[in-house]
Parts: structure tokens; C-alpha cells; sequence
């Protein structure tokens, strides 16, 4: 069983390593086995028109929660795309750091299924959002 600390740690180092995810502004803050909660600091180019958060960057946070939650359940070197996002939007989200907390539901062994929540800094639910995975093969270097 992997620590949380060294999950934890594995997962950040994989999203510093991601200028994708960098240019998001993400974090892992919480990482258990199948659970994770990712930070999401909103940037300047993140907003829309009105001033609120692009509902996209809700969607990317969500699917980063969904996919780590998968990654912090499944047996390492594994591989996992996401298939299906479907995304709730419930409330506008202002700029500022956002919380998406993500649960793998079902890991098998081609399909994997989470579900997310995007939270302001108070806590306010943002969105909900459900995720279906194709697992596959193995990481290139995965022993």
C-alpha cells in the first residue's frame, strides 16, 4: 500500500511536471488511495467577459480531480484517459482558489469511473461532475 505521503508527493510531481497544469495554476493538496483534492488558484486569463471563472477551467479541474482520483486507486504504471466528462454547473465561480476534491468510484481493469465537486474558498459548491477512464497497458518505464 502506498503512503500518503509519497502518493501525495508522486502526484504534485506529476502535475509540476505538465506545463498544462502548471499554466492552470494547479496543486495536489490532499491525495489518499482514490481520493484527492486539487487546488485550482485562479489566473488573470482564466475569467470571461463577466469577470467569473470560464466555466472550462471548472471543467479542467474537475477532470484533473476525476483522473488523479483514478491514478491515487489504480496499480502504478497503468495508463488512464478520460472517455466521458459530464459537468454540473451550480453556482458562478469567482476568481480565487478553488478546491475540486475527487473520488475514484470503480477502478477495473479497462474502465475506471469518478466523480468530483469544484468548491470556492468557502466552501461553496461550484459544480459536480462525473468521469468514465479507458485503463490500458503500461507506462513507457513502468516496471
Amino acid at each position: 500500500m502506498v503512503e500518503s505521503e509519497d502518493l501525495l508527493r508522486a502526484l504534485r510531481e506529476r502535475l509540476v511536471a505538465s506545463p498544462f497544469h502548471t499554466w492552470a495554476g494547479m496543486d495536489v493538496v490532499e491525495a489518499s488511495v482514490g481520493e484527492v483534492t486539487v487546488a485550482m488558484d485562479v489566473l488573470e486569463g482564466h475569467v470571461n467577459l463577466q469577470g467569473l471563472v470560464h466555466g472550462g477551467m471548472l471543467a479542467i479541474l474537475a477532470d484533473t480531480a476525476c483522473g488523479l482520483s483514478i491514478r491515487a486507486a489504480m496499480e502504478p504504471g497503468r495508463l488512464h484517459v478520460t472517455t466521458d466528462l459530464d459537468i454540473h454547473y451550480l453556482a458562478p465561480a469567482k476568481p480565487g482558489r478553488l478546491l475540486g476534491r475527487g473520488k475514484a468510484i470503480k477502478v477495473g481493469r479497462t474502465l475506471a469511473f469518478a466523480e468530483a465537486s469544484i468548491e470556492d474558498g468557502e466552501g461553496r459548491l461550484l459544480a459536480r461532475a462525473q468521469s468514465r477512464f479507458s485503463v490500458s497497458g503500461r507506462e513507457p518505464g513502468a516496471d
